[in-house]
């Protein structure tokens, strides 16, 4: 299995924490093992939204965030980027302030930005 972890961010805002994985990815198992791992390092996080592209295989989910703010800007970045074999996490931290929808998602979406910069223009 070659799961491989590209790049990490981390972005604050309002005392929540959104701390962002990119991961290159080629099969579901790699992602269900990544997910499990990031779940039990992550234990006190409130959400785990996160997208995916492996070929035809797609998916985006919000993980119990309002509708479309936080699978939907990750998935978005990585249809835009035509990126694929890519697996996209971010884990929030909720720090007890509501930010709302239009800066949740931007939250989201700079996280996500973010990751993929670092990585350089290999896109």
């Amino acid at each position: 299995m070659n799961m491989k972890l590209i790049n990490s961010y981390t972005y604050e805002i309002k005392k929540s924490k959104f701390i962002g994985y990119l991961y290159e990815v080629n099969s579901l198992e790699e992602i269900k093992i990544i997910l499990s791992n990031l779940k039990k390092e992550h234990k006190k996080a409130r959400h785990m939204p996160y997208a995916y592209k492996i070929g035809n295989l797609i998916h985006k989910t919000d993980d119990k965030e309002p509708s479309n703010t936080a699978g939907l800007p990750i998935y978005n970045l990585i249809m835009n980027r035509d990126l694929d074999n890519v697996l996209i996490v971010i884990v929030r931290y909720f720090g007890g302030i509501k930010l709302g929808a239009g800066p949740l998602m931007r939250s989201y979406n700079k996280t996500s930005i973010e990751l993929l910069n670092i990585k350089g223009n290999q896109s």
